[in-house]
């Protein structure tokens, strides 16, 4: 079985002041941003389909792999 690259996600565990943005629990894809990271920031795809930048401590982050059987 071969693994694929990860894809980084994260879980939001407080959504507090963007409630129409972020659901608590629910596992969002994460877009490098190394300006964002310099900064405490991380930058996920929210429900309104666009990229922002939130507190990282907004989010806990986990790491899935894709496998494949060949």
């Amino acid at each position: 079985m071969k693994h694929k690259p990860s894809t980084h996600f994260a879980i939001c565990l407080n959504n507090q002041g963007y409630e129409a943005s972020l659901e608590v629990g629910k596992l969002y894809l994460i877009i490098d941003d190394e300006q964002a990271q310099a900064n405490g920031l991380i930058r996920i795809v929210d429900e309104s389909g666009e990229d922002y930048a939130f507190s990282t401590q907004r989010f806990y982050p986990v790491e899935l792999r894709e496998c494949s059987d060949s």
